[in-house]
């Protein structure tokens, strides 16, 4: 039993964004908090130029995170919300 839980705390976490997204709405004071929580050795994170969702992309920050869409009003908002998934 145990050996079941400590694999499945050793799993993963797949944390992806869009290029444009960050382009568009993260500011530069809030990298440091973003590179500080990508450090964290369970994160895998992918950045891609486009990920093809247009119309939330212009309106709202957003990440897919374990193939489910994560939005927010702000970047902040939004490690928040991840780190609250992972």
């Amino acid at each position: 039993m145990k050996r079941l839980f400590s694999k499945m705390a050793k799993k993963k976490r797949k944390v992806e964004f869009c290029q444009k997204n960050l382009d568009r709405f993260l500011k530069e004071d809030d990298v440091p908090y973003y590179e500080e929580f990508f450090k964290n050795p369970i994160i895998s994170y992918n950045e891609y130029h486009c990920q093809s969702k247009c119309e939330i992309c212009t309106k709202h920050p957003y990440a897919m995170v374990n193939g489910r869409m994560i939005t927010a009003n702000s970047t902040q908002e939004l490690l928040e919300k991840v780190r609250g998934i992972v």
